[in-house]
Parts: C-alpha cells; structure tokens; sequence
C-alpha cells in the first residue's frame, strides 16, 4: 500500500525522524486555517496524488500568507496529475533549505535483501540520476538481521560523501527512517530531498512509504491509512473476497491455482496474443488450492466485471484439488453467474482426475466453454476469441 505524503511524514514524526509542521485540507477554507494554525507565515501547498511529477504538472507552490495559500489550493485542488485528481493539498511549513539530499530503503527482492540508496544531490528524479550519474548514487548492502546500527548508518554516509558533522547527523536520521522501515514494515522509504537547513539541521522534507500488504494482521492501525476512492475497484472487490488478484492493461481474463502457473499463463497468454494482433493478459488471478464453485464464481464475477475483458482462459492442473472439484466447480459458478457470464471461457485440465473433469464439462455442454488440451493451445484460443471480439 503506497501512502501519501502527509501520511508518510505523520509516520516519519511517529518515530522520531525529524519534520517539519504540517496539515492536511480538502477545502481552501481549510487551507486558509492550517496555514495560520502553522504561524501565518511562508508554507508550501503541496497537492496530495500518489505519483511523481508533482512539480512540473503544478502541484507544489509556495504561499507567503494563509490568504495566499487559500488560493494556491484552490488551484491545485482538483487538479489532474497523470491521471490522479487532486482531492486534498498538503500545507507545511517552509524551509530555509541550504542543500538538498536523497535517501531510501528498499527490498532488495533479486538478492533476497534490503538495500540503503543515497545521494548528495537531492531533490532531482533519482532514476534520471541513476542512469546517468550513477557515480553519484551510493547503494549499500543492508543485513535484514542487523539493519541499519550505528556502523551502517556511517557506512552509508561515508559511501554517499559526507563527512565531518555532517556524516554523524545525516547518520542518525538513517537510524531513524530505519527504524520506520522496520516496524511499519514497509517494502519502502524514501525521502527525496532529505535537507540540511541554514541552521545546519537535518530534515525529512518529502517522504514516501510503501507498506506491506502481507504484514498487515500486525498492523490493525494501517487500515486507516487505506484510501479507497484511489484504489481500483475491481482489486478492491477481489480483496473483500479474498481473491488473489491483479488487474492488468489486457483483453484475456486469466484464472490458476498456484502462482506460478498463473504467472507462465501469463507469459504463454501475452506470447499467443502477439499473433491475435497484440492481445495481452487482463489480470492475475490465482484461486489457490480450492476451487469451489464460490471461489469459481467469484474469481469469474470479478475477472467478467472488467469491461476490457473479452474472453477468459481458465488454467488449472489437478493436485490437492482434483480436476473433477474444478470442472463441478465451474459449471456451477456459471448456474450461478447466469446471464452476467457473457464472455467466452477456454478451459484446460490437467493432473488429479483430468478425465473425470473434462467429462463434467463435456457433459453440461455450456455454450460459452471451450476445452482445450494444452496450457499453449488454451492461450492460443483465448487469445483468438479475445481478438475477434
């Protein structure tokens, strides 16, 4: 779950990284009242959208009054930012910024680790850096067992260049953003810039988290962070029925059990689909072990419920649960479904019981299931039927 800003400096204060004051409005009358509750003076109004470019699409802008920042958030409230509507602005207090930094922890999923990024020179796109000054880019090892301590933190400052007072508190703030990666559980921190101000203080000033879905049942507390007007709807749904789901920019509706077929469906389904004019694959649904006429249904009322969608590709090898549970499975989600399943389904079975399996779904004889033999064959005639639609 990504955050927005103002929710990720909260944490950031939370756990003692240093920050500046700051307040949330939905309204510029709203926004009038934070500025003055922050000292009438200089802030900055900062659109609240989960995406980057904020800047240049004219989403930050400095108001030098609460009536002038009344009416910076009138312009920005409501405002398109590649594709996220403005709804609420961020007011926090201004900076007397003498230099600018990056820092952030990430997953490290390739080497099963965390990894600490950090830069001198903050403020500015970190991918534009990375690729074209990545000298200029410090990346250090992090242990999951020790994290960043005192020797780390160090070793990160000395990697990215500081040194002197400036490395012992660029440090410490390392320990503390740690420290919000560790017990929030988050998969990232980031915080672009992180500046040192004229009075030599070190302050988070933008800071972003990504929090870990996985490890919510520790976090009753992070539901509330949830935003649900900028989440898709279809996931949405698919998480109240506890669907492993993914929507994707496709035409071929996918539905597995275990993620990695799932995940080579997807493969087979996008390398079909270059011969049916591009056809890609619309989601990542993956039904697990069961495969109940429930599970069925509500894996096809979600994946039918995608309007891009045009056929579905049903993708099940027989372990745990037979073949023959998926195919009474299936012919009863569509009882179920009755006139909202308009889309066709190709089905292949392999494993426990295919050909008890295959001859249920033989026998019901529905109009809108297609056998198929193979994992390639079934993707091939997914992707034609989607093509032709």
């Amino acid at each position: 779950m990504d955050l927005f800003e103002y929710q990720a400096r909260d944490l950031f204060e939370k756990h003692g990284v240093p920050v500046l004051g700051g307040r949330v409005a939905e309204t510029p009358e709203e926004a009038l009242s934070a500025a003055q509750e922050l000292g009438g003076g200089t802030v900055v109004v900062k659109a609240q959208v989960k995406t980057g470019g904020r800047g240049k699409a004219g989403g930050v802008k400095l108001a030098k009054s609460p009536e002038d920042a009344r009416a910076k958030a009138e312009e920005i409230l409501g405002l398109d930012i590649k594709g996220h509507t403005t709804e609420k602005v961020m007011i926090a207090e201004g900076a007397d910024i003498a230099e600018e930094y990056y820092f952030s922890i990430l997953l490290d999923r390739a080497n099963r680790s965390y990894l600490a990024m950090c830069s001198k020179e903050g403020g500015v796109e970190i991918e534009t850096l990375a690729k074209e000054r990545p000298e200029a880019l410090a990346k250090v090892d992090v242990n999951p067992l020790t994290g960043i301590d005192d020797a780390k933190a160090a070793e990160i400052a000395s990697e990215a260049g500081f040194d002197g007072e400036d490395a012992k508190k660029v440090a410490e703030v390392f320990k503390q953003l740690w420290t919000v990666y560790a017990e929030e559980d988050a998969t990232l921190v980031e915080v672009n810039p992180l500046v040192k101000t004229g009075d030599g203080k070190i302050i988070a000033l933008d800071g972003k988290i990504t929090l870990d879905d996985n490890a919510s049942f520790r976090h009753e507390d992070h539901e509330e962070l949830r935003d649900i007007s900028a989440e898709d709807p279809l996931e949405l749904k698919a998480k109240k029925l506890d669907l492993n789901y993914v929507k994707l920019d496709g035409e071929v509706g996918v539905i597995g059990n275990g993620a990695g077929l799932v995940m080579s469906t997807l493969d087979v389904v996008a390398y079909a689909g270059e011969e049916h004019g591009g056809v890609k694959p619309a989601n990542f649904l993956d039904i697990g072990g069961g495969a109940s006429a429930e599970v069925m249904a509500n894996g096809l009322d979600v994946i039918l419920g995608d309007d891009q969608v045009k056929s579905v590709f049903v993708n099940v090898f027989g372990g745990i649960t037979a073949c023959d549970a998926v195919a009474n499975g299936i012919v009863k989600a569509l009882e179920i479904l009755g006139d909202t399943a308009s889309k066709p389904l190709v089905v292949r079975l392999d494993g426990n019981n295919v050909d008890e399996g295959r001859k249920i779904l033989d026998d019901a004889n529905h109009p809108l299931v297609t056998l198929t033999d193979t994992m390639d064959g079934g993707a091939d005639k997914a992707a034609e039927l989607a093509a032709s639609r």
